[in-house]
């Protein structure tokens, strides 16, 4: 699987952006998607991430109830809504695939077989 993330660029404070990821191959319905994001001088962190179907998501409490993780396997695309978007969500932006079916472990860094390049999204005050 193949990733391309697009989408990142330069927002308000209290704005919105959506974030698109682009998956090639025939099996991208068979993954569980996930955003990560990772600020200068830190770790990759957890944003959100959606179960094969669809029908389970999970968020970063950080980001829960501002951004809404989605996918369409028809597009092979998974979408990150961002609203009411906080300086504090300045980061490179990463979408992941992974074979695992627990949404909780979907969490982890190193359940991700594969990565996007990075979109990146600034915020300003």
């Amino acid at each position: 699987v193949q990733l391309q993330a697009s989408g990142g660029g330069l927002a308000q404070a209290g704005g919105s952006l959506r974030l698109s990821c682009a998956a090639s191959g025939r099996t991208f319905s068979s993954y569980g998607m996930g955003w990560f994001r990772q600020a200068p001088g830190k770790e990759r962190e957890f944003v959100a991430a959606i179960s094969w179907s669809g029908g389970t998501t999970y968020y970063a409490n950080s980001v829960k109830g501002r951004f809404t993780i989605s996918r369409d396997n028809a597009k092979n695309t998974v979408y990150l809504q961002m609203t009411s978007l906080k300086p504090e969500d300045t980061a490179v932006y990463y979408c992941g695939a992974t074979p695992r079916v627990s949404i909780l472990a979907m969490k982890a860094v190193n359940q991700y077989d594969y990565w996007g390049q990075g979109t990146q999204v600034t915020v300003s005050s």
